[in-house]
């Protein structure tokens, strides 16, 4: 029942997030630009990200892109730009595209598929194939598979989480509601993450940040 209910509510809140870029979509003008205004930005965006979009390990460890989903993409875009998401940089990166040039490189990313940069520490992963596949029942933490799926390459407004760098999920998990859910009037996805971020401790985060880091 508790699975069937956190279905309901990310059903929910996707219908939310359409409702929202469609109205935005219908009152922003479809800018028009050229494939080299787009291969400009890509090349912006790789500067950070890495060169096929799998993520960097640098001054500040930079999230993958490669294989995301599109809806989630575009949703955190929004959210950059709407304050939802709290990050200066993004903010202005986010601000200063057209919807037009956003559905080019979210749909350009989505269909890059690297392999994992890896580097996690091995010796976790088999605890964190466990906390994916079977959650934490003790601490009513659903398995992470329900929302993201079986090989955590996402589904709808719900993340790839496969081959995501281990530091990077560390860190969101870990530091989810100081970054993420800041409009409660505008609740995404990051309204059902919070309460299981908040629940995982620190090693059953690193396990499923270890594990994920090798998914392809």
């Amino acid at each position: 029942m508790k699975i069937i209910r956190l279905q309901l509510l990310l059903q929910t809140v996707i219908v939310m997030a359409v409702c929202t870029g469609t109205l935005r979509a219908q009152n922003t003008n479809q800018a028009t630009f050229s494939q080299e205004d787009l291969e400009a930005k890509l090349t912006y965006c790789k500067t950070c990200h890495g060169s096929s979009a799998q993520g960097f390990r640098g001054y500040s460890v930079m999230p993958r892109l490669a294989g995301q989903q599109i809806e989630y993409l575009e949703n955190q875009l929004r959210a950059f730009v709407e304050r939802r998401r709290d990050n200066k940089f993004m903010f202005g990166v986010a601000s200063a595209l057209s919807s037009g040039m956003v559905t080019a490189l979210v749909t350009h990313f989505r269909d890059l598929n690297p392999k994992p940069l890896g580097g996690g520490p091995r010796e976790l992963v088999a605890a964190g194939k466990k906390v994916y596949e079977e959650g934490v029942p003790g601490a009513n933490i659903q398995p992470c598979s329900s929302c993201h799926g079986p090989e955590a390459k996402g589904v709808g407004a719900a993340p790839r989480l496969a081959g995501q760098l281990s530091e990077y999920t560390s860190k969101a998990l870990t530091n989810w509601s100081n970054e993420r859910g800041r409009d409660p009037t505008k609740p995404d996805t990051s309204a059902i993450m919070e309460p299981i971020a908040r629940s995982l401790t620190e090693s059953q985060i690193a396990a499923v940040a270890a594990y994920l880091n090798y998914l392809e």
